[in-house]
């Protein structure tokens, strides 16, 4: 009676099955998703190595004094500045580049999603269990069926980013839509607003500050997935942890692992100033 008794539910081999018939099945749409993925990760990789390096960390400076403070974008400066002098330029700009296109298309799914679940209750609570799986599943776990559609590389890392860096703006956008003023909704009615009308001149400008928090926390996660994206074969600051962590060697590893954080700060710093100043200058409207 103490041993589990003998009942199998394989619900991995299921998993597994369907995730063969896909490969097989749909191999020429993961391949156009790959040739599509491969060639957008590239140039912007190739656009950001284009610049020079002190153009781009003047532009960090004039973001960061604009949207925190002069004494913040003199301090991203130097963290860029820093980054180069540890000889990791180019492999900051290819987890740039991974990050940036993660995000957009985390934010160009989230987005939509997030607003039909504001709008669709019973869309809401099939995604929300979903979503709940999506964020408590082990970062790892996404990196094993992206291998099977797709050769190792920064396209498979991107692809498991966005399935992890995806429900905070979906469940913020929600939020932020649901908690729109209902005065400020029977006001717009009242003028005869449609419902794309309200949508885009009322709710998406009351709810803005909350969306660009869940862009934050999307930011935030896709980076952190920066050194679990080059266990298959993703390149940038993530791939020299992991070489530094085979090799032992501290010195590398450290120097890499700053450069995530400082690029942590940064981006962090970035889009919570641009939440608070829109949250600002809707106080100032109101």
């Amino acid at each position: 009676m103490q041993s589990f008794p003998d009942i199998q539910f394989p619900i991995g081999d299921t998993v597994a099955a369907f995730i063969d018939f896909l490969a097989l099945n749909f191999k020429g749409f993961f391949d156009f998703l790959f040739v599509i993925f491969s060639s957008t990760i590239k140039a912007t990789e190739q656009g950001l190595l284009m610049l020079p390096w002190w153009v781009l960390i003047l532009i960090v400076v004039a973001i960061g004094t604009y949207f925190t403070s002069w004494k913040g974008g003199i301090t991203f400066g130097v963290f860029l500045f820093l980054i180069g002098t540890f000889d990791l330029w180019s492999q900051t700009m290819t987890t740039l580049a991974v990050i940036i296109i993660s995000v957009v298309l985390s934010l160009l799914i989230g987005i939509p999603l997030g607003i039909l679940m504001a709008f669709n209750r019973t869309f809401a609570s099939i995604m929300r269990p979903i979503l709940d799986a999506m964020q408590t599943m082990p970062t790892f776990v996404y990196l094993i069926p992206v291998i099977f559609f797709f050769p190792l590389g920064n396209v498979p890392a991107v692809i498991a980013t966005i399935i992890y860096a995806l429900p905070p703006v979906m469940r913020l956008t929600e939020l932020g839509i649901r908690n729109v003023d209902e005065e400020v909704i029977e006001s717009a009615e009242s003028f005869g607003s449609s419902r794309m009308q309200m949508l885009v001149k009322v709710q998406l400008p009351q709810a803005l500050p909350t969306i660009m928090a869940g862009v934050n926390q999307t930011t935030m996660m896709a980076l952190s997935m920066a050194v679990v994206g080059s266990m298959v074969g993703a390149d940038g600051l993530g791939e020299r942890v992991l070489h530094a962590l085979n090799r032992i060697d501290m010195s590398l590893g450290f120097e890499a692992g700053i450069s995530i954080v400082f690029l942590a700060i940064i981006i962090d710093r970035i889009t919570a100033g641009i939440a608070d100043k829109m949250q600002s200058r809707r106080g100032e409207a109101s």
